[in-house]
């Protein structure tokens, strides 16, 4: 088994193949957990994942790109954000699916910010109003979350705490960072943007960082890692992403498979 821990197959680039990706998934005993990032998105990831007995989940949260209305360019795909705030009654009502393992994406995000410098403290203050909503939540229903942060780890940080369990999706900090989220607990999702030439040393980080706290992830449709066959990314690349990672850590790639999907299974308390 191999476990997708983070792919938004309920993101309108799948809309017309979502349940056709899904079955060569799980036929190739793929596991996933689909991810939210805003209501309209946790709400299609819980839709989505109740039409499969075994094999799919979803997670629920707010992003923080989503808490202003604006136009998002992304390398891949480009997108409008919400505007929203977290309304702890409609993910309450989303969260009594049995098919939700998670609270996520959620963090913090000053790469995309506002122009003005007292516009953008304004939306540093709401992200982490916003994201102490959705740690308090997750502590309620005791779920993970899922986290994601750029450009913003000194924040993130200083708001989490040992009794927070949970992931930090797509890491890209250095390795005084990573050791500060391993002492937390936290497990550490790497995909595609391992291939990537930015400035973080990931072969540093992923030999540093310990079999039994990696999780495997794809961020479908973002992060097309190289080689593979369509440039839309989706959960079928995450034999690529653990295969780079047996080749940095040499290891066996049946072990990085085999690992990884015990420590999805733990920490996203599946029993399957």
């Amino acid at each position: 088994m191999i476990f997708d821990t983070h792919c938004h197959l309920n993101f309108s680039a799948f809309k017309n193949d979502y349940d056709e990706i899904i079955k060569k998934c799980l036929d190739e005993n793929i596991f996933l957990v689909i991810v939210g990032s805003n209501y309209k998105t946790s709400k299609r990831a819980v839709e989505i994942s109740e039409n499969y007995e075994n094999g799919v989940y979803a997670s629920i949260g707010l992003h923080p790109i989503h808490l202003l209305e604006r136009e998002v360019e992304e390398d891949e795909f480009n997108f409008k954000s919400s505007g929203e705030s977290f309304d702890y009654e409609k993910y309450k009502d989303l969260a009594k699916s049995k098919k939700v393992v998670a609270i996520g994406e959620i963090g913090f995000d000053y790469y995309w910010k506002p122009k003005s410098e007292i516009e953008f403290e304004n939306y540093k203050r709401k992200q982490e109003e916003e994201f102490l909503k959705q740690i308090d939540f997750a502590k309620e229903l005791n779920l993970p979350v899922i986290l994601h942060c750029r450009s913003a780890f000194k924040d993130l940080l200083k708001n989490l705490s040992p009794d927070i369990k949970g992931v930090i999706h797509c890491f890209t900090g250095n390795i005084d960072e990573l050791k500060r989220f391993l002492d937390l607990g936290f497990y550490i999702g790497f995909n595609g943007i391992i291939f990537k030439d930015i400035k973080v040393d990931f072969e540093e980080i992923i030999r540093f960082t310990p079999l039994d706290r990696i999780l495997l992830e794809t961020d479908s449709p973002y992060l097309t890692p190289p080689n593979f066959y369509e440039k839309r990314n989706n959960p079928l690349a995450v034999k690529i992403i653990g295969g780079k990672i047996a080749e940095i850590k040499k290891i066996d790639k049946e072990k990085i498979f085999e690992q990884t999907t015990k420590n999805a299974k733990e920490l996203f308390k599946i029993k399957v």
